[in-house]
């Protein structure tokens, strides 16, 4: 058994006449590079995983992505195709019975969004995973519904930090680094079952709603206390269409026979899992 420590960098459309995001609901944010660690039992690295998706979806690297990764559209024109390396990456995966680990569970869903796209088959994916965000988020006894973010948790942990953020590979190796030195008994892999989202077909142009964006910027003025920059509108914008997608929202894991979610305690790593279903 090993783990496949597993990170995405996403890109949405925008309309440069218009100055806006647009997505398609059917996958509204395109894996543009896979990352991947794979970790032994013991938590020793043994294999990487690293490879840029051409756009096929939204053409153009959006600004806000851009900026944030770094990623030009120069870096993915000539990238091999999504279908060719998530076959890749499932080679890579090698073993169906491997635990995926990730930064909180949206990566997940917008992998399963990205094969349904294209119609790919799920066969051969591990569907045991671990959320090595929330696991972080209890260790260092975050509030309830208050996920710790990955460099925050890193620094935390007085890991050294000697790459950038917001590289799918790079964020994989940190989680890695994470997992390894949060893990213990407590932290068990959980069941994930993706649920299509349906698009919403019945929707007329009557029932249509527009974003009072006036108001939204208006609300956000007098939170920050200040004029918003052209910076803050599109962050703001974008930042409200993501969390329309429901990408972000976290799972709850519930135990069995009623008994209260164990904390993550500061014990050292060790090996072998338990399992936790679903009721």
């Amino acid at each position: 058994m090993e783990y496949i420590v597993f990170d995405f960098e996403f890109n949405q459309g925008f309309d440069k006449e218009n100055n806006k995001t647009f997505s398609d609901e059917k996958c509204p944010f395109e894996i543009i590079q896979i990352g991947a660690i794979k970790l032994d039992s013991n938590f020793n690295i043994i294999d990487r995983f690293n490879s840029f998706v051409k756009p096929n979806i939204y053409k153009d690297i959006h600004p806000f992505v851009g900026k944030m990764t770094h990623i030009t559209i120069d870096k993915v024109i000539d990238a091999p195709s999504f279908s060719s390396v998530y076959k890749d990456f499932k080679k890579f995966i090698s073993n169906k019975s491997n635990i995926m680990c990730v930064w909180g569970s949206g990566d997940l869903k917008e992998l399963y969004r990205n094969i349904n796209y294209y119609s790919l088959p799920t066969k051969g994916l591990p569907k045991l995973y671990i959320n090595v965000q929330q696991y972080a988020s209890v260790y260092f006894n975050n509030p309830t519904g208050q996920s710790i973010g990955l460099q925050n948790a890193v620094q935390m942990l007085q890991l050294e930090q000697d790459k950038a953020y917001h590289d799918a590979l790079n964020d994989a190796y940190y989680t890695s680094l994470v997992l390894k030195n949060i893990y213990n008994e407590n932290v068990v892999p959980d069941t994930y079952i993706y649920t299509p989202v349906k698009p919403n077909r019945t929707r007329s142009k009557a029932a249509k709603k527009k974003v009072d964006y006036a108001s939204l910027f208006e609300e956000f003025k007098k939170i920050l206390d200040r004029e918003l920059t052209s910076d803050d509108r599109k962050i703001i914008d974008l930042a409200y269409k993501m969390g329309k997608t429901n990408q972000f929202l976290l799972d709850d894991i519930i135990e069995t026979n009623n008994k209260s979610k164990k904390k993550c305690s500061k014990s050292k790593p060790r090996n072998g899992l338990k399992y936790k279903k679903r009721r």
